[in-house]
């Protein structure tokens, strides 16, 4: 069943304009980070982490958080809208693949915006003339992180969505957690907040990785991804969600 519910929601998703926002979102971050870069080359030195830094200070605090938000609100909005409720409980379908099957998808959204940010990244480094000769190894983990953190990111995104019913609601909350990401990241309780798993992942802003204590920051990833799944599961089951 649960791998029915993922290709109902993956065909949900082709046939949607969320792919939009999935294209164009990740191009504001890159641009404006390619311009603060270029404009800092008095301050900045010409490598990879430098434009990183500038990159990752948009993306990771203010359009990546959004752009897993309007995933997130889209994979409720048929359920959301009208009495679907009543086919989607009516259906032989256990409600915990329901939104478990969501949480995939979810998931592999979050990952996919990450690759997409990161092939723009390289691209605009080559416009910038950054050397390949000298491109970072770490760029491998600020990609990896970045994923593990925006899939809690997501879990978390995707448990608000299911309980308010409003689709620019939780987007907003999105963009608010990531902004708030950062003072909480800087007073050392990063672990405790999804959003600041997503920017101490990606190395935001020039956060070192290397700080990070990996396996404390992956077993914060997952615990938000379980604890989010635990919740909406019981949400469902619990809930009288079909009179909404």
């Amino acid at each position: 069943m649960f791998f029915r519910v993922m290709r109902a929601e993956r065909l949900k998703l082709l046939h949607s304009p969320v792919w939009v926002p999935f294209l164009v979102m990740p191009l504001f971050p890159a641009f404006f980070g390619s311009v603060n870069f270029m404009n800092n080359q008095g301050v900045l030195s010409l490598t990879w982490e430098s434009l990183w830094t500038q990159n990752s200070l948009f993306s990771g605090y203010f359009f990546y958080p959004a752009l897993v938000g309007v995933y997130c609100s889209y994979l409720w909005r048929l359920e959301h809208f009208d009495h679907n409720w009543n086919q989607v409980l009516a259906a032989p379908v256990p409600l915990r693949d329901v939104f478990l099957g969501k949480m995939a998808l979810a998931a592999a959204m979050t990952a996919l915006s990450q690759i997409w940010g990161m092939v723009l990244f390289l691209v605009a480094g080559s416009i910038c003339g950054v050397p390949f000769s000298i491109f970072p190894k770490a760029a491998l983990w600020w990609l990896l992180g970045g994923i593990a953190g925006g899939i809690s990111m997501a879990a978390f995104q995707l448990l608000q969505s299911l309980v308010i019913r409003s689709f620019a609601v939780p987007v907003g909350i999105a963009m608010a957690g990531g902004v708030l990401g950062l003072g909480i990241a800087s007073k050392g309780f990063g672990y405790l907040w999804p959003y600041s798993l997503l920017s101490m992942g990606m190395s935001a802003n020039g956060s070192a990785n290397d700080e990070l204590s990996l396996p404390l920051f992956f077993a914060c990833c997952v615990g938000f991804v379980v604890l989010c799944s635990l919740l909406g599961v019981l949400y469902l089951k619990k809930s009288d969600v079909k009179t909404g």
